[in-house]
């Protein structure tokens, strides 16, 4: 009941306010009161003088007007009209923007060239600068310092690579030359063991002497050892562990090829049989001088 009352009083309240709207008792406040447009009207006159304004009887080089429609499409190969294309279809729009800008310049290329328009800009063209000679001056200094930074930083680079390139060199020279120590080394130490009878590098340096002095007997060096060498090496062997080289290993024990009954028992030449030289020849044998004077020494 209460909410019917309000909104009976609710009710005419609005058309009493209405009714004082439609009277003008009300002020502009909240409530704005709206104008009515003006009508739109075609003012023809006002138009046509316009247009009169515009057109004036200007050669066509001052007025550069050319309106054509879009050039073929040369796959299709067909105009293509202002009616086939799609206003929301942006590439389609734009393209044949592109297309009508194109015929206009193929139309008045060559109206400027017969009334001898030059279309290209001359080599000794001069247009003021829209920056002072300050500015560009400015300009000019950042640009060469930036250039001057980049050929530092591009001769850092070389100067990194080469002293890299510096570095491998000199590792590989020592590297070969210790090669060259270690070969001469097991060189000699072959050579000192009988394993080889000659020296390369010895041959090297006589070959290279040889060759500052050609024909000078003098210089010209016996290959290998000499005599007295090699006699002692047949006598004395050639060096070399010796303690030991008679040991028996696991292949000389099991290898009995070299085997001999005879020797085995003593029953071969020399070994103290009848027939040997270790017979009684060897027994009634005379000592020795040394050992007749250790006998007296003994006796005194």
């Amino acid at each position: 009941s209460d909410s019917g009352s309000d909104s009976e009083d609710s009710s005419l309240s609005d058309s009493e306010l209405q009714e004082a709207f439609a009277k003008g008792a009300l002020k502009p406040g909240l409530n704005v009161v709206l104008e009515e447009r003006p009508k739109q009207r075609n003012d023809t006159d006002g138009l046509k003088q316009c247009l009169a304004e515009f057109r004036q009887q200007l050669a066509w080089v001052e007025r550069l007007d050319v309106t054509l429609g879009p050039v073929a499409d040369p796959v299709s190969q067909n105009a293509s009209t202002s009616d086939a294309v799609d206003p929301e279809n942006d590439f389609q729009r734009e393209m044949s923007f592109y297309r009508q800008a194109q015929a206009a310049v193929l139309e008045a290329l060559p109206r400027l060239r017969k009334l001898q328009v030059p279309t290209r800009r001359p080599d000794d063209y001069f247009a003021e600068m829209a920056k002072s000679d300050q500015q560009m001056q400015k300009i000019r200094q950042k640009l060469k310092s930036k250039q001057e930074a980049m050929e530092r930083s591009e001769k850092a680079k070389q100067l990194r690579a080469m002293r890299k390139y510096g570095k491998k060199v000199q590792v590989e020279v020592l590297q070969r030359r210790q090669k060259e120590k270690k070969n001469m080394l097991n060189a000699v130490k072959k050579y000192q063991k009988g394993l080889t009878d000659k020296l390369d590098f010895l041959d090297e340096e006589q070959t290279s002497s040889q060759g500052n002095k050609k024909g000078s007997a003098s210089q010209r060096t016996k290959k290998g050892p000499n005599a007295k060498r090699r006699y002692k090496n047949q006598k004395f062997g050639f060096g070399g562990k010796k303690k030991g080289s008679k040991w028996n290993t696991k292949e000389s024990f099991n290898d009995v090829s070299s085997f001999q009954a005879k020797v085995a028992h003593n029953k071969g030449p020399g070994k103290g049989g009848r027939g040997g030289k270790g017979g009684k020849k060897a027994l009634n044998k005379r000592p020795g001088k040394r050992a007749r004077q250790k006998m007296k020494n003994r006796a005194r």
